[in-house]
Formats: C-alpha cells, structure tokens, sequence
C-alpha cells in the first residue's frame, strides 16, 4: 500500500465503536429482514452514509481505502450492516453525476438521506418534453425500506425502440426517484445477509426530470475530487470485496476462539490440538491475508493514479475487478473452510459460523463476483481485448446476479 494513502481513524473508529449496538440488532435484523430503524439512525449520526457524498452536498467525500476499512470493521460485527451502508454509501458516487438543481434537492446537506439502488437495466424510461415516463420493477434493493430516494436503471425508449449510444451499446441511465412514487415489494426471503432488505420495487409511469438522471456507467462527474473520476465500478468494486473480508475476518475468529474450548466428540484433547486443524486454519488465514492485501494494494494505486489526474492503465482496471472476485471467492472458501473445522457446532443458528458461512455465499452470488470477472481479468494478462467482455447479459451492467 502507498504511504501516501492515509485512512481516516475518525470513521474506522465510528465503525467499530458500533459494533456493541450492531451486534445486539443482529437477530432481530435477521428476523425482520431488515435493519431496525434505531440503528440505521446510529449509523447515520455516524456519519457512515456520507463517505462517498461531495463535500459540496455536506459529505465527508472519504478516499476509497477509508471506505473500504470502514466497511471491513462493521462485516466484522454483521455482515448485512456492512452491505446495506455499502449500498447506501454508493449513492453520494451517483450523486456526483447530477447537476443543479437535482444535486442540491436529493443531498442538500442533509445528512439523513438514504439512498437505495437497483443498478440493473429492468426499467423502461420513454423519453418525454424534460426528461422520462419511467416504469418497471426492479430486484436486491438492499435497504430500500429506510430509503428517501431510489436509484433504478433504465433502458431509455424512443419513438417505441431501446436507444442506442454512438458505440452501439444501449443508453441505459441511472434515475433517482423519490421513496413516494415507488412500491416496495417483499421477496428478500433469502439464505443469507437477510437483514438488507433485499426487496424489490417497483414505479408505474413516474416523470423522472432529465436532470434527476445520468448515463451509466460512465456519466460524467459534476464534481472535481479524485473520487469521481473514471467509472463509477473503479469505486464500487474496492468497497463490495471488504464485505466479504469482514464476514471471513468474524469467521475465522469464531473458530479460533471455539477451537480452543471444544473438546470434539471420541477426543480426549481441544481442536486447536490436531494438526489438521492447524494447518487447515493456516490455510484460511492466508487465503483472507493474501486477498486482503491484494485489495488494498489495487484500491491504493488506483487511488494514487486519480489523485495525479490521470486515467487508469488497462491493467490497473483488469486488477480492480482481478481483486475484487478474488477477495470473495477467497474469503468463501476460508469461511468454508472453518464451518467444516466447526463440525456439528456450526451447524446451530445460534452459532456465528454458521451466520457468516450463509452471509458470504450470499455475496458471491452478486455479479461482481461471478466467473466472467475472471474472465476479464485472464483476458487481458492473454494479450486480449476486454472492451467486449459482456457482464450479466449486458456490457457495462452491475447488479445482483
């Protein structure tokens, strides 16, 4: 990592200062499906919903390894806690993409607003005098119950056909639509990371301003920080990898504090006393340490190459997405790993393995872990072009696969 790459303490220290008061939340957001109220309210006074909001619109604007700390500490506590701020957090990236007026409306210092997304293409956005008729539904908008505004993608329409960029690609936008005008459905009954509220919604012919909107992925930034420059996915994808870590960092601590307790059925002596079980917890230790620190290595170059003004090499890009599904695959299979060490233990609802093992294989169901990321990446270390590789059915797209 750059020496140059300084996290702020401030907001690593919020995040885990709130690991008591997540913590005794955790079954109830379980329960509920959602995160109760009194603790997205903590999280907000924390200022956690702001990171990535301009210092325009009264946000903190944190670089991307503060981000990515922040979240890594609150999957420590619950994995859900750390995906819905994760969601939430991302819309300050999208806000950055707006003009007046529809900057100042949305954000305007208020530091309450939460903002819930859907980035994938299911809407159908007529364009109209002034901006778009928009209708659709749309799946995995994490949090969206808490939300003020949601962010959904559209396909734009015209004269009855998909319109299409000069590159031949579809003109999908993304639309920041108010709370009021959506209908929140309740599906997120899931295996795993159940407290997000996960649900879909759905908005029926709703008039969505021009400037309420913008071209996606790379629309671009009405703000001049480092932050905003390049793709909106060169920020996503650092911040989505460290919900995994966190989940896997839980994990592999639950372990080690079981194995030095259990005495495993027809033993005599602890776990951590067969050799097995070193070696195998060596194992998820380095495959955690080793994806960390790939991570954080991409995430501060990146960093590095936006705060000099300059555009991000092919490479630097393929290892963004290169660390990004490497640090879930890996962090899966640690968390595997120790579930299985765990035995019957594990099993238990009341166990925190067996919390973590669901959690984390609910994240590599997302698109920005699934094979094609792979894929990009060996592309382009083959000497081939990456410009073509087409994520989830639609090149340039992110969402829940």
């Amino acid at each position: 990592m750059s020496a140059t790459i300084a996290a702020s303490t401030d907001l690593i220290d919020a995040a885990r200062a709130l690991a008591p008061l997540i913590e005794s939340y955790r079954e109830e957001s379980e329960r509920e499906r959602t995160l109760p109220s009194a603790l997205v309210t903590a999280l907000t006074q924390a200022d956690l919903l702001r990171m990535y909001v301009p210092k325009s619109r009264g946000g903190l604007e944190a670089d991307p390894f503060t981000c990515v700390r922040v979240l890594e500490e609150l999957a420590k506590a619950d994995g859900a806690v750390a995906w819905n701020v994760f969601n939430w957090a991302t819309g300050g990236l999208f806000g950055a993409r707006l003009a007046e007026p529809a900057a100042h409306d949305i954000f305007g210092g208020d530091p309450s607003v939460v903002i819930s997304n859907s980035l994938a293409p299911k809407g159908r956005a007529e364009a109209v005098e002034g901006g778009y008729r928009l209708t659709g539904r749309w799946p995995l908008a994490s949090g969206c119950a808490h939300a003020s505004w949601l962010v959904a993608g559209s396909v734009i329409i015209e004269g009855g056909q998909p319109r299409f960029r000069p590159d031949g690609a579809p003109d999908v936008r993304l639309m920041f639509v108010p709370r009021a005008e959506c209908a929140i459905i309740d599906t997120w009954y899931a295996a795993g990371l159940r407290g997000t509220g996960s649900n879909d919604f759905s908005v029926q012919e709703a008039f969505v301003p021009q400037e309420r909107t913008f071209a996606f992925p790379d629309g671009p930034s009405h703000e001049p920080g480092p932050l905003y420059r390049g793709s909106i996915f060169h920020m996503l994808h650092p911040i989505f990898g460290a919900v995994a870590l966190g989940i896997a960092r839980a994990a592999l601590d639950t372990f080690t504090e079981l194995a030095g307790r259990k005495v495993p059925s027809r033993t005599a002596s602890l776990l951590r006393d067969r050799a097995t079980v070193q070696a195998q917890l060596a194992q998820a230790e380095a495959l955690v340490r080793s994806a960390r620190a790939l991570a954080f290595e991409t995430t501060a170059a990146v960093w590095e190459t936006f705060r000099a003004g300059e555009p991000l090499s092919e490479e630097q890009d393929s290892l963004l997405w290169l660390a990004s599904v490497h640090a879930t695959t890996s962090c899966a299979h640690a968390v595997d790993i120790v579930y299985t060490m765990g035995g019957a233990t594990s099993v238990y609802t009341t166990s925190r393995l067996e919390r973590c093992f669901r959690d984390v294989h609910v994240v590599t169901q997302h698109l920005a872990a699934s094979p094609w990321q792979w894929e990009r990446a060996g592309r382009y270390f083959l000497g081939l072009s990456i410009a073509d590789v087409v994520l989830g059915g639609a090149p340039g797209t992110l969402s829940g696969g």
